[in-house]
């Protein structure tokens, strides 16, 4: 079986999407909805005070300028479960889904692989690839008051539009060389 095998055994890795939706400090979150351009800065696996395996990726945001050098951080529970997943089966295929989209809009290098990536490989194939990520709001009652984060709700291709909540801001348009016609510029 390989890695990148679901609960119902169908291979993610040949899916071939881009897109993946997962829905859901001191610092005011980023607001809810908004689409960042963002690259991963850091991934390998790490595991929770109980032992369970999950996949850690350290974003760093890079549009807009507002958000810029802001950091988001990534629990995929691509190996072990969740240990507050209702259903761990579809909580593992659900982050497996993400990761191969997330590696898609990386390049494809971890999806060659039919075994579980190693870090070494998560660091190759991830790091500096940039790609547009749609950010939730997180919320827990802590020792000190309500604490709130941002987490990552979908990726998606690079050159897609980022948005602040609802505001889409456009990408600039590329433009054309200026071509000079002129024949006076001829030098002979």
């Amino acid at each position: 079986m390989s890695f990148w095998n679901l609960g119902n055994d169908t291979d993610v890795s040949k899916e071939g999407t881009k897109e993946f939706d997962g829905g859901g400090g001191n610092m005011e979150p980023i607001p809810e909805g908004s689409s960042v351009l963002a690259m991963p800065d850091d991934a390998k696996w790490a595991e929770d005070r109980d032992g369970n395996e999950y996949l850690s990726i350290r974003w760093t945001v890079l549009k807009p300028e507002v958000f810029l050098n802001r950091k988001i951080f990534s629990k995929i529970w691509a190996t072990d479960d969740d240990p507050r997943a209702k259903d761990p089966v579809k909580k593992r295929d659900k982050a497996k889904r993400m990761l191969a989209a997330i590696d898609a809009n990386a390049g494809g290098k971890l999806a060659r692989k039919s075994s579980k990536p190693t870090d070494d490989d998560l660091a190759i194939a991830l790091v500096s690839k940039q790609m547009v990520v749609r950010v939730g709001i997180w919320e827990i009652d802590g020792d000190n008051g309500k604490m709130s984060g941002n987490y990552i709700q979908a990726v998606s291709d690079k050159d897609k539009p980022v948005s602040i909540g609802q505001s889409a801001i456009a990408p600039k348009p590329k433009l054309a060389p200026i071509f000079d016609d002129d024949s006076d510029s001829v030098p002979f």
